[in-house]
């Protein structure tokens, strides 16, 4: 599947941005999401997964309790709504799709699950 990830921008500590991903392709299938972000000079770390169910919603312990992932499995759609930001939460945010249908929550946490990845939209947090 093609990924497209949008909704990065500049905002004030302590502000709000919501991040989209609009997924396209073979979308019939059954797949996990999950969003991921890499600082300069850092690895890529996760953020936040849905299975495809999104019963449940696997967080960092970075984020918990500010961010809110969401997917919308009609629509090929997941969201990121990130309040109270932080300056540490500057990054380029990717959202990924992992192609196995039944994919382990706890595993959606490694970047080696997902199969494809969006191009990224930056996050800038100013203090």
């Amino acid at each position: 599947v093609q990924l497209q990830a949008s909704g990065g921008g500049l905002v004030q500590a302590g502000g709000s941005l919501r991040l989209s991903c609009e997924v396209s392709g073979r979308t019939s299938r059954r797949y996990g999401m999950g969003w991921f972000r890499q600082a300069p000079g850092k690895e890529r770390e996760f953020v936040a997964a849905k299975r495809y169910s999104g019963d449940t919603t696997y967080y960092a312990d970075s984020v918990k309790g500010r961010f809110t992932m969401s997917r919308d499995n009609a629509k090929n759609t997941a969201s990121l709504q990130m309040n109270s930001l932080k300056p540490e939460d500057t990054a380029v945010y990717y959202c990924a799709a992992d192609m196995e249908p039944y994919a382990i929550l706890s595993q959606l946490r490694f970047t080696s699950s997902y199969d494809d990845w969006g191009q990224g939209t930056l996050v800038t947090v100013s203090s």
